[in-house]
């Protein structure tokens, strides 16, 4: 650690530490309030909440700034999609491919909804049209990363000099939303279609806390973290690949694409010199994505500086609300139905509210703790992170400059 001129600069090894307390105090805090429980609240949002409050509250009495090195919660989010790609069968990809492109569909759509929503309300306040962009695809769907890239573009051609607070407090505050709003949607859906699982499936992302499958040997993790590793390797020489053809993709995008090709393309009976199987959908893998994925949002979370986001709170908080309005809309009317009102549709459900005003790892999360609660949907865990993590950032990508040239 290190203090200078205000801020104490906490390093990458404390700062993992910190994301490890903080799942642990969410986990606590959420086996002591019963609604969040209820309401499937992920056990990270929960810890990472409390804690930004209380680092904004330091800040205020202080003035002391915090800011956590992040580079190994990056790593995280490597781990935890290439689980998701290992995990994915091409039996199932082949099944939901229907349902794929009907929520891939309602997503680009919803896409266009939430820019025109945003350039609306920013226009209510006089403000102009890349502002609402910004309160749009930009940080919403986009999230952190998509607004951290365009800010500068928008500040420098349209002359938005607050371009990267607005963003960045857009994303922010998006997240919040994000990640409260998935799990009650799920609840209210599966309690009143009194929907369930149809059949009883292992997690796909952490385990039951009964039964043999909570059993896991030191050899069955390490072959899974071998596993995954073997993946990345592959997907940081494909991600390579692509860089030379002139596409850039985030790495964990390339990482899921290559656990998917080794767990299709590896015949069953493959002799592995670790003497296993290749570790699909075993307990072990489930475990690992449930650590990377919790710590990697609890991190995200405990991070978040709400001191520097209140000056822009009217405007901000006002087009949020009617983003969030619309995302619940779209969700509820639009999403589970066309997802055919099962129980897989409900858990889709609470990914899409994860995704709309958040980010790939909330919807993950979102469903993960709605799973736990009510029981396994591998299709929800199948299609949710290809819509999410691939197709969206290549439709923002054109709906982006489309929108900012005609508004």
């Amino acid at each position: 650690m290190e203090f200078d001129n205000g801020i104490l600069h906490i390093s990458a090894f404390i700062s993992v530490t910190m994301g490890i307390i903080v799942l642990f105090v969410g986990k606590r805090v959420n086996g002591l309030i019963r609604f969040l429980q209820e309401f499937s609240i992920p056990e990270p949002v929960t810890g990472g909440l409390i804690f930004s409050v209380m680092i904004a509250l330091l800040y205020v009495v202080t003035g002391i700034e915090i800011e956590f090195e992040l580079k190994a919660r990056d790593f995280l989010l490597v781990y935890f999609f290439t689980t998701i790609g290992i995990n994915a069968s091409l039996k199932d990809l082949v099944k939901d491919g229907k349902p794929l492109i009907i929520l891939l569909t309602i997503t680009i759509g919803y896409m266009v909804v939430q820019n025109l929503t945003g350039i609306s309300v920013a226009a209510a306040f006089g403000l102009a049209a890349p502002v609402g962009m910004l309160g749009g695809s930009v940080s919403l769907i986009g999230g952190h990363g998509t607004a951290i890239a365009w800010a500068p573009r928008i500040a420098a051609d349209y002359g938005i000099a607050n371009a990267m607070e607005v963003g960045i407090a857009c994303a922010t505050f998006g997240l919040i939303l994000a990640s409260i709003m998935g799990g009650p949607i799920a609840k209210l859906l599966i309690n009143r279609y009194k929907l369930q699982p149809t059949v009883e499936e292992p997690l796909d992302v952490g385990v039951s806390d009964s039964g043999p499958e909570s059993r896991i040997g030191h050899l069955d993790f390490l072959d899974a973290i071998l596993a995954i590793h073997i993946c990345v390797v592959i997907g940081l020489l494909l991600n390579e690949q692509l860089e030379d053809l002139g596409l850039q993709l985030p790495l964990f995008v390339t990482c899921l694409f290559a656990g998917i090709l080794m767990t299709n393309l590896m015949p069953k009976n493959f002799p592995r010199f670790s003497g296993t199987k290749w570790p699909s959908r075993k307990p072990a893998i489930s475990l690992i994505a449930d650590i990377s994925l919790g710590t990697f949002l609890a991190m995200s979370l405990m991070s978040m500086q709400l001191w520097t986001m209140v000056d822009l709170a009217g405007p901000i908080f006002t087009i949020l609300g009617a983003q969030f309005i619309v995302a619940l809309a779209v969700t509820l009317f639009v999403v589970f139905p066309a997802m055919g009102k099962s129980y897989d549709a409900a858990v889709i459900c609470a990914g899409f509210g994860g995704i709309s005003l958040g980010s790939t790892p909330t919807a993950m999360a979102n469903m993960s703790a709605v799973a736990q609660r009510y029981g396994a949907s591998h299709t929800a865990f199948i299609i949710v992170p290809l819509v999410c993590a691939f197709f969206i950032d290549l439709a923002n990508a054109v709906l982006i400059p489309f929108f900012l040239a005609r508004f």
